[in-house]
């Protein structure tokens, strides 16, 4: 006999069932990540409403106007969007947010009053109710 015993007579060899397990276990989790990847890839690729700044103009020392381009999912949705106007040294000097409605169209062109000149707007996004994330 040699002098070294092999591991499983010195240890026992593992149940069976075990490795049986082990692989169910593991199929299980890569499964149930599948599906949550899945749902998760088509709940943001499909937004309830997209926006997007077309152009904007600085009218006066206390007018900006900004068009935007919104995009509805379903009829039945009503977006509120934010609209920001930014100085020449990047501060804030006007905020206005607006509700957005499929009936009105998809193009919007508002007005946003401002402290100062404004040298930019920018459109920070729309959201809905169920849709937190601005876009």
């Amino acid at each position: 006999m040699s002098s070294q015993a092999a591991p499983t007579d010195r240890y026992g060899a593992p149940a069976p069932w075990r490795r049986r397990v082990l692989i169910t276990a593991c199929v299980v989790v890569a499964l149930a990540f599948g599906g949550w990847l899945a749902w998760t890839s088509v709940s943001h690729s499909t937004p309830e409403v997209e926006s997007a700044l077309v152009g904007f103009d600085a009218v006066d020392e206390h007018t900006a106007t900004a068009v935007v381009d919104v995009e509805f999912g379903a009829d039945d949705i009503v977006a509120t969007c934010l609209l920001r106007a930014y100085a020449e040294d990047h501060s804030v000097v006007g905020e206005l947010s607006f509700t957005a409605e499929p009936a009105e169209g998809s193009r919007y062109e508002e007005t946003v009053r401002t402290e100062r000149l404004a040298t930019a707007v920018e459109l920070m996004g729309c959201t809905t109710p169920d849709q937190r994330r601005p876009r």
